[in-house]
């Protein structure tokens, strides 16, 4: 059988998922409530307030 030369992506892949997890944000309840109520308000657009977060 012939082995692979190169390394396997799996891992890699993997690993980035991993960091990707741990770096992300993590919002309260109270500021997800505020997110939340400054959408339904209006004066901005939905994507201008994700942006921003």
């Amino acid at each position: 059988m012939k082995q692979k030369s190169g390394p396997d992506k799996a891992p890699a892949e993997q690993v980035l998922k991993d960091i990707r997890r741990q770096t992300r944000r993590q919002y309260s309840a109270e500021e997800k409530i505020r997110i939340v109520l400054e959408g339904l308000r209006g004066e901005e657009n939905i994507s201008d307030i994700a942006a921003r977060r």
